[in-house]
């Protein structure tokens, strides 16, 4: 239909037109029936799981690498095949050279601290192996984390694992060294009692506290990168403080302070039923406690400082 335009150049609607009328928005909307609206309760709403608190991962981290025990088993043992990778002998060199260092040393230093030979020994032996054990997973504790740096960052799989890892790296390198013991045992004639039973209960606290070392060292070591040549001067100092080529009698009347160290309990318990002689009377406790508070202050710093490895590594 053509529309007239007027005067202010616009079309002149036409009378005959009709004209529809649009409702406002809002009324269309008032004059709509209302939908029946089903009440949603709050708790509905929000109802989410709860965020699992930050000792609650670290224990699940710890359990979880535990029972996954075939791939820190599977990845100590490529660990020592990649160490003596070419080497006829492999770990028993270690055992080779341990025996040779017993034998040389046991026969000059029995004379210097007058003590029959057949008795030391069998004692520095034991000693020297279970601090070669002690020394080297505090060593390699340190670099825990630091040497699966590339393993951290692009496979999700607990943190524990790298220091079960280590700790089973290391007593498969003991249980070599100890090989010596049975030998030595037999030639020097040393008769074995019931209490070698303990070696049992003690070789099983020194690889739980070789967890909690290695878990400690590895994140303080990840975040501070001094603490790795700290720790390694202080076990050159540690060593000669120890009784591991001494025997702990020489002290006299400052033997309170080899009880009082936990590194002696550590070897007495281990060394002790070996020899056939029962251990300091304050070996056990203080290695119980030594152990106790380091699993609990090492725990509760895991559980706060576990979600920062991979970002400190």
């Amino acid at each position: 239909m053509i529309y007239p335009r007027a005067a202010g150049g616009r079309p002149k609607a036409d009378a005959e037109a009709p004209r529809a009328e649009v409702p406002p928005t809002h009324m269309v909307l008032l004059s709509q029936p209302e939908s029946p609206m089903v009440e949603t309760p709050l708790e509905a709403v929000t109802d989410w799981p709860p965020v699992p608190s930050r000792m609650r991962l670290a224990w699940r981290d710890l359990r979880s690498g535990f029972v996954r025990y075939w791939m820190w088993w599977a990845m100590a043992l490529q660990d020592i095949k990649l160490r003596y990778r070419g080497s006829m002998l492999g770990p028993f060199w270690l055992t080779l050279s341990m025996l040779v260092l017993a034998v040389g040393m046991g026969t000059i230093y029995s004379h210097l601290f007058h003590v029959d030979v057949h008795t030391y020994v069998p004692y520095l032996t034991v000693g020297l192996v279970v601090w070669q054990f002690v020394s080297a997973t505090t060593t390699e504790a340190c670099q825990t984390f630091m040497m699966t740096e590339n393993v951290i960052q692009q496979v999700p799989i607990p943190f524990s694992i790298h220091a079960y890892r280590v700790v089973c790296r290391n007593l498969i390198v003991l249980g070599h060294n100890l090989l010596i013991v049975p030998i030595g045992l037999v030639v020097l004639r040393i008769p074995v009692h019931w209490e070698i039973w303990q070696i049992v209960p003690a070789g099983l606290m020194l690889a739980l506290d070789g967890v909690w070392v290695c878990l400690m060292l590895g994140m303080l070591a990840a975040r501070f990168r001094d603490i790795a040549p700290i720790v390694a001067s202080g076990l050159q100092m540690t060593f000669f403080l120890t009784p591991v080529i001494w025997p702990a009698d020489q002290l006299g009347i400052y033997r309170w302070m080899a009880d009082i160290n936990p590194l002696y309990a550590a070897i007495d318990v281990l060394r002790a039923p070996l020899l056939g002689v029962a251990p300091a009377p304050y070996s056990w406790p203080m290695l119980t406690l030594f152990t106790a508070v380091g699993c609990g202050f090492t725990f509760l710093l895991f559980a706060r400082f576990r979600s920062r490895i991979a970002y400190w590594v």
